[in-house]
């Protein structure tokens, strides 16, 4: 079981520890408990949440025990780590809903079926039934004032617009949270990404000053790719794991776009890949970068395992049948628009422009002169078919379930038009 922490350190994915050695030695006596937590601050989790919550889930296939922790309590509150302004506070009602969605979505990757191996939690459990006076007797008196001030997401937010008496107190739900799983389950190892050092060393300190034990913290990198830009953002906002903010076709597309220079590291990081196996599509991707074959294996094995197989063949489909290299019309109605939804496109509400209109409409191409010349030129196509007509208009006959038109120029560049409100 120790085995896990050099596959850990090979994928990148230790960025700090209290004490490696001394965890890897409690490891070789056999499984150890350890939890992660994810505060409902959305409706769903997005890409970057998935670095921890992998991680957790490597550390159960390797046979320790995993807590998921989704947190009814620290939602409420907001924690001040990464943010320079305050967190705007959600209702109850609201939070309740997205730690019942979050949850969902952690079941996806954790297996709870058998408490011995996993188990989900909220920390409102233990939370919500505790007092003021409680919380400040019993907890907040191991808190020294002068080390919480001196922590980064504290000292950081104190010299710019200041910080609510609200998210300070954050750090002190957090390491009361680890106690609690330290004393109900006997959970020795906490992780996180490494924004959370400060709140995960926290617990382990409280841990040591209410029970005199010993335990481990670990932390996660925040991923950055090669241009500088956050990961898991793009110009339409973050990747969703609910394919309802962000569509298995628009999730798939997101890793398949993947940087030559990021996507081996991705693939340690995200992909259950053996070494092997990833240095062998490291190699076909230094190679071969043209064939992309690193980026379509890493595509293809998270949106099966978010999305489902069957969803992610049919969203292969149609990124082929987009250029030509499948039927358009076999394609399900709900998986074309959420691809076309990703492109330039044109929302009309009837049918009877020119098909040089419409290119220009969707924004394909810049102006219908343009437009007009893809056409002379023998590079404009419609639902894959070459448009030789400049006048040609489209019919109801070239509708693809009634509402869609695609839209090519060349052999890259992909529109749409939807007909809405017929």
């Amino acid at each position: 079981m120790t085995d896990i922490l050099d596959d850990l350190a090979w994928r990148g994915l230790i960025a700090q520890s209290t004490d490696i050695d001394a965890l890897r030695a409690a490891m070789a006596e056999g499984p150890i408990t350890v939890y992660c937590g994810f505060d409902p601050t959305a409706p769903s989790l997005h890409v970057g949440n998935l670095v921890p919550l992998l991680t957790l889930t490597r550390l159960q296939r390797a046979g320790h025990r995993a807590i998921g922790l989704v947190g009814g309590a620290t939602g409420l509150i907001g924690d001040p780590s990464g943010r320079s302004t305050e967190r705007s506070l959600n209702s109850s009602d609201v939070v309740a809903e997205w730690v019942a969605r979050i949850r969902v979505q952690v079941e996806k990757f954790l297996d709870f079926s058998d408490e011995r191996r996993g188990i989900l939690v909220s920390n409102l459990d233990w939370t919500e039934g505790m007092s003021a006076i409680d919380f400040l007797r019993d907890v907040g008196k191991h808190f020294p004032v002068n080390r919480m001030l001196a922590r980064e997401s504290v000292s950081a937010r104190l010299g710019g617009e200041g910080l609510s008496y609200t998210e300070f107190s954050y750090q002190i739900l957090q390491a009361n949270d680890y106690l609690e799983l330290n004393r109900r389950h006997g959970c020795t190892l906490q992780i996180g990404g490494s924004d959370q050092w400060g709140n995960i060393t926290a617990g382990n300190d409280l841990i040591r000053r209410v029970t005199g034990g010993h335990v481990h913290a670990l932390t996660v990198p925040l991923i950055t790719k090669a241009d500088g830009t956050k990961f898991g953002k793009t110009a339409g906002g973050a990747v969703w794991l609910n394919p309802e903010m962000t569509s298995p076709y628009a999730f798939y597309q997101f890793w398949l776009n993947a940087d030559d220079r990021d996507v081996v590291k991705f693939l340690k990081i995200y992909s259950f890949r053996s070494r092997e196996e990833i240095e062998a599509l490291e190699k076909a991707a230094a190679e071969r970068p043209a064939a992309r074959e690193a980026q379509r294996a890493l595509a293809e094995e998270f949106t099966t395992l978010l999305h489902g197989g069957e969803e992610c063949a049919a969203v292969i489909a149609a990124s082929g049948a987009l250029f030509g290299q499948g039927s358009l019309e076999e394609l399900p109605a709900r998986t074309l628009g959420e691809a076309l939804a990703e492109v330039p496109r044109a929302e009309v509400s009837g049918l009877g422009a020119s098909f040089v209109d419409l290119l220009a409409e969707s924004g394909l191409v810049k102006s219908k002169s343009e437009a007009r010349r893809a056409v002379k030129e023998g590079g404009a196509y419609l639902n894959n078919v070459k448009v030789t007509d400049e006048a040609y208009v489209p019919s109801a006959d070239d509708l693809i379930h009634g509402r869609f038109l695609v839209l090519r120029r060349g052999k890259r560049f992909i529109g749409g038009v939807e007909l809405v409100g017929a």
